[in-house]
């Protein structure tokens, strides 16, 4: 047989693009066009349909960056169209291979009613089915004139609409009423199907020359004068090769409709409100056309903004929900970051996230959906069970530079020894198309061959795209069964996981962290939107905790229940995966900062309002201690007492320049550069964890210009050239009182930028606190503190959720090679087996850990965290100004010292005027190793006491907790504080009424539900 493929594939692809395909919609009419465009920010509807709207034309140009116009679209269905089925095309000037990038829009009937969104690959809205023929058709289309924004990745001031221009960015094309010929639109997927099919089998398959015959006999049985007519027999020709079944053996894949929309990104979080409307609207429309088909989305925030923000939307999802086709996955408020999001957040993620599910649709979602986040703590699978969730779903991992992650089903171990079942979808992709190439690429890439048979395929254009399309659907109708294709089944994500689970419980085990070999650069950029997120956690937690304990201690205190919540829900839409990682535009981080800045306000006035509540009238100082540990004599754990003063700290003028500290416990010298040249521990007999001829607290400058993904990525090549900031503008005794010395040191440095350091030692601390004030302005530049320390350290702990987590110090492989820049909480600790240090920080979560052996055979290790950068794409202004930095050095300090000092750094001491009465902690528990997370009252407002707690050193621990209450019965709950049956805890029976003994599993979380007595 002669080789006739090359001839087959171009005279099909002809065919398909310049008469098939424009032949799906006959005999078009164009509908006239008129406009109004909406003043600054979007307008309900009811304005829009009332405006004063005037004339428009096709190829006109409309839209400044981020405005929005409204379009009326009048005409009348001709006549001769009765009894078929008539659709208007709309294309508002897309760009078709840019879904979700551009300008996007909403139709709705004169009425008011939403008919469904409009996106480059859905540039239709139904009109009628059948049209009686003489119609009158008004429809209103919301256009919002998005700026493209993710291509080309340069910098660009469009990402804010305080800088943006104010000149037009799309051409209006087709606006026209057209006849829908669905047997053309079948004959056009039959042949894409078969096409995409044949292009994947191998050459030396016989299915591949059988569907070549068939597509040629195909297009010899179409008549190109009469497309219409003819498209019948062209699918007669293709009906035998798409009615072979598929083999026994072949891949299964569960396909799920779906739209990713990240909560902001390259747009405001006003504008995904509006992305969300359309996407529901499409995905409605297209349920009522075909009731097979499910759509997943995620993230109760995007529900919320539809309740509120288009009631007649929701009201069409709900009814879609109980018909179990639009389904309610993940559990969080929104899919967040799980690198830096605290541990106490990651609670409240799912439990007000899992609430709103169950409370508006009566659903309890299983499977944890995160596809998109940029790697994932080894604190997430306790987590999600805690949650009672049972699966796991990520996508991202996929994107990894450096190794290929060696699995697709398997069993991730958090931590504390919890797994959960987890999938990583092998088709590489959030968004597919259901192509023959996607799903043959599934299939060849699943990794866990011979133990599993199936994977997911989330399907559908995100981030308002519009969703899964009609296309789509008829791609997966046709590959449900199809011989060399996986099988394609349109299911809920519950149903593949329940099968997978199933067919491979014995699938392999992955240990700790999913670290993502990219986008390592988010745990830097935007400082202040991390420092809001950190600082905003910790006041948070403080404000629960003063609250509850004042309602429990003072009579007719109210315990602020909506402010609570409101505020948590605000907190924990910013930390969505693109606003606290720092990867969004300007205008996203510029709301961010006022609303941060609003936050703290409301937070500062609760916890000030309780804690004058508990203080009393008076005149004396107590201190407040929101702390889980004691310091100063205050209890931890929510006690205050009158203040008491410290001992003196010695300051002396050093040998050289610089000056001496010494509190009796650490001895720091700071040399005539304002560098740590030596910090001595007399409990380890003077130890200095400066290494001999080191400098710590050292400043230093990289250039920071990666391949690609500017605010994303760091690359390990920024490394390879290094400014040290050692020249000091001025070096000085700021403070000397009686409890603890300040040195001030101040630089100048790069393109007009400044640093202002404040180095204290306090009495009673081996701690030396590090205040830095920098005033930034650098361009594509990394800044880095570095700590070199005399130590051999094998290892770095770093704080992470409800625990920490080990990673080498050495690159012996390609996976610790690739983990060159690392997330940590509020500590990281390198040690030798009895001595050790910590850098603790306020809102720093980027460090590296780098170790080498200097020319006395001494091994140094050194720890920097990652203060600044100064990435362009897609803020060009990221970072730039002025800056607040708290970090410290802890010397001596092992991991639970760690622990402790972590968390001082991040709830300080409070002092309060009041009578100087103490107040007792509302919970207690004996030692250090079990840490309390929470206090707080109960979501159901009962006025139980809800503390979360968990074992902090990584052993087995054994503590009593003690209330401050009588209390008539406790109970252990799940993170929705629902009794949990069986308990997972050893919670021994309550002594008394108010004590009761347990016994916690390394990094063990547990919930418990406390009832006052009376």
């Amino acid at each position: 047989m002669h080789d006739e493929r090359s001839t087959v594939e171009a005279r099909l692809r002809r065919v398909l693009d310049e008469r098939l395909r424009p032949a799906v919609h006959g005999s078009p009419v164009p509908l006239t066009v008129e406009r109004w465009e909406a003043p600054g920010e979007p307008v309900p509807v009811s304005e829009g349909l009332a405006a004063t709207y005037g004339p428009a034309a096709v190829g006109e140009k409309w839209g400044p960056a981020w405005g929005t116009t409204w379009f009326r679209l009048t005409g009348r269905v001709p006549a001769e169209w009765s009894g078929q089925r008539v659709e208007a095309l709309l294309d508002l000037g897309f760009d078709r291979d840019m879904p979700g990038f551009q300008c996007e829009g909403l139709v709705h009937r004169a009425d008011g009613e939403v008919v469904k969104g409009l996106s480059p690959r859905n540039a239709w809205a139904p009109v009628a089915a059948p049209a009686a023929g003489g119609e009158e058709v008004e429809l209103y289309v919301e256009a919002a004139s998005n700026p493209v924004l993710n291509t080309p990745q340069t910098p660009t001031y469009q990402g804010d609409r305080l800088t943006a221009g104010s000149g037009p960015l799309y051409r209006l094309g087709r606006m026209d009423l057209a006849v829908f010929r669905p047997e053309v639109w079948e004959l056009v997927h039959d042949l894409e199907v078969a096409d995409a099919l044949m292009r994947e089998l191998p050459l030396e398959d016989a299915r591949r020359w059988e569907l070549l015959r068939a597509l040629g006999e195909a297009l010899d049985a179409v008549d190109l004068a009469d497309v219409s007519g003819t498209a019948a027999r062209g699918r007669e020709r293709l009906a035998d090769v798409l009615a072979t079944p598929a083999r026994p053996s072949a891949h299964r894949i569960s396909a799920v409709g779906h739209a990713h929309i990240d909560s902001a990104w390259l747009w405001p979080l006003r504008e995904t409100v509006r992305k969300v409307a359309r996407t529901a609207s499409n995905t409605v429309a297209l349920m009522e056309d075909h009731p097979e088909y499910v759509f997943a989305m995620s993230q109760a925030q995007q529900y919320a903004w539809l309740k509120e923000h288009r009631p007649e939307v929701y009201a069409r999802v709900r009814k879609k929900v109980a018909d179990g086709q639009f389904v309610p996955v993940g559990g969080m408020w929104v899919e967040s970051d799980t690198n830096m999001v605290g541990g106490e957040a990651m609670a409240r993620q799912f439990l007000y996230g899992k609430r709103f599910f169950l409370e508006e649709f009566g659903v309890e979602t299983k499977e944890v959906w995160l596809p998109d986040s940029f790697g994932y703590t080894a604190a997430m699978p306790q987590i999600v069970h805690l949650a009672g969730c049972r699966w796991f779903l990520t996508q991202k991992i996929s994107w990894s530079r450096t190794n290929p992650f060696p699995h697709h089903t398997f069993w991730w171990e958090g931590i504390d020894g919890t797994r959960v079942f987890t999938h990583f979808p092998p088709v590489d992709t959030y968004n597919s198309d259901l192509s023959g190439r996607e799903m043959a690429h599934a299939a060849r890439n699943y990794r866990d061959k011979g133990g599993g048979t199936r994977s997911l395929a989330p399907f559908g254009w995100g981030d308002g795209g519009g969703g899964a399309t009609r296309e789509m659907l008829a791609r997966a109708a046709r590959l449900a069964d199809l011989e060399g294709s996986p099988r394609v089944t349109v299911e809920r994500p519950s149903a593949f996981f329940e099968k997978a689970h199933k067919e491979y419980p014995d699938a392999p085990v992955w240990a700790g962290e999913l670290y993502l070999e990219l986008h390592r650069g988010t745990y830097t950029s935007q400082a202040k939107t991390k420092q809001g997120n950190r600082h905003s956690e910790s006041l948070l937690r403080e404000a629960e905790l003063w609250s509850a304990t004042a309602t429990l201690r003072v009579p007719g205190f109210g315990y602020p229940y909506d402010e609570l919540e409101r505020i948590w829900k605000t907190v924990l839409l910013h930390q969505f995966h693109d606003i606290l990682p720092g990867s969004s535009i300007a205008w996203v981080h510029r709301e961010a900062r006022e609303t941060y800045a609003r936050v703290r306000a409301e937070l500062e006035a609760l916890i000030d309002t309780a804690q004058r509540a508990l203080a009393g009238e008076g005149t004396e100082d107590v201190v407040f201690n929101g702390a889980p540990h004691a310091r100063n004599g205050v209890p931890g754990g929510g006690a205050a007492l009158p203040v008491r003063a410290g001992e003196p700290v010695t300051v002396q003028e050093r040998d050289g320049g610089g000056w001496v500290l010494d509190n009796g416990l650490l001895r720091v010298e700071i040399d005539d550069r304002g560098l740590v040249v030596s910090a001595a521990d007399y409990l380890a007999a003077l130890r200095d964890a400066v290494p001999p001829g080191g400098a710590a607290n050292l400043l230093q400058l990289h250039p920071d210009f990666p391949t690609a993904w500017d605010a994303w990525d760091v690359d390990s090549y920024y490394r390879n050239n290094v400014t040290d900031l050692t020249e000091a503008d001025e070096v000085s005794l700021s403070a000397n009182d009686p409890g603890e010395a300040t040195v001030r040191v101040a630089r100048s440095f790069g393109n007009g930028s400044s640093v202002v350091q404040l180095l204290t030692l306090r009495s009673g601390e081996r701690r030396l606190d590090i205040d830095t004030e920098v005033d930034w302005h650098e361009s594509e530049t990394f800044l880095k503190a570095a700590f070199p320390l005399d130590l051999k350290a094998e290892r770095s702990a770093a704080e992470t959720q409800f625990g920490h987590v080990y990673r080498p110090t050495h690159t012996n492989t390609s996976w610790e090679a690739a983990k060159f820049e690392i997330c940590a909480h509020r500590w990281i600790h390198v040690a030798e087996p009895v001595w050790g240090v910590a850098l603790v920080n306020d809102s720093t979560y980027g460090h590296d850990v780098t170790r080498d052996i200097r020319a006395d055979g001494g091994q140094t290790t050194t720890v920097r965290l990652s203060l600044l950068r100064a990435p362009r794409y897609p803020d060009p202004e990221t970072d730039q100004g002025g800056h607040r930095l708290r970090y410290a050095l802890a010397v001596g300090a092992d991991e639970p010292a760690a622990v402790r000092e972590g968390h001082w750094i991040n709830l300080p001491e409070r002092v309060v005027r009041g009578s100087g009465a103490s107040v007792r902690p509302l919970v207690a528990v004996d030692g250090e190793q079990v840490v309390v997370e929470a206090v707080k009252l109960a979501e159901d407002r009962s006025g139980d006491v809800i503390v979360r707690l968990y074992e902090a050193h990584g052993g087995r621990a054994r503590t009593a907790l003690t209330a401050g209450f009588p209390v008539r019965s406790v109970a252990e709950t799940d993170l929705l504080e629902r009794p949990l049956d069986p308990p997972l805890a050893d919670v021994g029976p309550l002594v008394g009424d108010g004590t009761v003994e347990l016994t916690l599993r390394p990094f063990q979380i547990v919930t418990l539900r406390l009832t006052a007595a009376g």
